[in-house]
């Protein structure tokens, strides 16, 4: 099933260092994850009974607000209205919620990113705390007498070991070290290039660069690793190639910006140079429609997932080469 308003065009969209070209795409959706119940194959009445009967409880999304996929396929989401980072195997069906350690929880998780190795990194926007947790390892406090004003979007750069954090109550980004030490920050309140209007998710691609969803300035910013402006694209508006709440934001291997805005319930879709492309969704329940959407992540393999928050779910679509509609 082909999702959104027909196909798009893209002149040089292949990766860098390969020859351009005009080529079609197109965004099909595949799946769609809510609750345990979704995971591998369905089970026979008499495995039912026996959940049943031994007390098993479904584990459900409540509140996803962002995601991470690893190759395996395997998910990691932050969810709000579970107060805790869910771990999702569909292979093996097995879900866990994991909770920090200490008596305080995760009041509002807000970000999560992958780090070096098997790290994952979790923001709190309530406890203003950085959390890492890494193989078997419970989560735990990055670095407790690191101060943060309501992290929220949070990504790491692997070619200088450093992690992003959007301090959103700041109007500004941090700059740790992979021991929680802040390095630099970037940016102040403001609407010139370079300062933001409570920054919340972050995007960190393939050349380092960072995205920045500057939320109430109506805009993206892209950044380079060492924190200078860019790139700058958006305004507020209700017409396709504005925003109206943007939040989640990704690249895919091919270049295209996609960024969710919860209150227009789509994605959209931009050029490297932030030009409007397409966009896919709309408000609903079925599949491919969404329910203020919020966080969003792209694999190399140019799958989507789309945290579909009041929808309580994730939805799962991939980006497809010269693909024409479906009946």
């Amino acid at each position: 099933m082909l999702i959104g308003y027909g196909d798009f065009a893209m002149v040089g969209a292949q990766p860098p260092g390969e020859s351009g070209g005009t080529e079609l795409y197109a965004v099909r959706w595949i799946d769609q994850f809510a609750a345990s119940r979704d995971l591998g194959k369905a089970r026979s009445i008499g495995q039912r009974v026996l959940g049943f009967l031994l007390g098993e409880k479904e584990t459900c999304l409540v509140k996803p607000l962002a995601l991470l996929a690893g190759d395996s396929g395997r998910l990691w989401i932050a969810d709000q209205g579970a107060h805790a980072l869910m771990w999702v195997d569909p292979e093996t069906r097995q879900i866990k919620m994991l909770e920090a350690v200490d008596r305080q929880g995760l009041p509002s998780p807000a970000g999560v990113c992958f780090g070096a190795g098997n790290e994952i990194f979790l923001s709190d926007s309530r406890r203003n705390r950085i959390f890492r947790q890494q193989g078997a390892e419970a989560l735990r406090i990055l670095n407790d007498t690191l101060t943060l004003q309501q992290p929220t979007g949070i990504a790491y750069d692997p070619f200088n070991a450093q992690l992003w954090v959007a301090e959103t109550a700041a109007h500004r980004l941090a700059v740790l070290d992979r021991a929680g030490n802040r390095v630099h920050t970037v940016g102040r309140r403001g609407r010139a290039p370079g300062e933001f209007n409570f920054p919340t998710y972050l995007w960190i691609d393939r050349a380092g660069n960072v995205y920045v969803v500057d939320a109430m300035n109506f805009r993206v910013q892209i950044l380079s690793p060492a924190g200078e402006v860019l790139s700058v694209f958006g305004a507020s508006g209700d017409a396709s190639g504005y925003f109206a709440r943007p939040r989640g934001i990704a690249t895919d291997t091919l270049g295209h910006i996609y960024v969710v805005d919860g209150l227009f319930h789509t994605v959209q879709v931009f050029d490297r140079a932030g030009n409007f492309l397409t966009h896919f969704g709309k408000q609903g329940r079925g599949a491919g429609e969404f329910w203020l959407p919020a966080g969003i992540y792209i694999d190399a393999a140019n799958r989507i997932y789309v945290a579909d928050t009041y929808n309580s779910r994730i939805q799962m679509f991939q980006l497809v080469e010269g693909a024409e509609d479906e009946p």
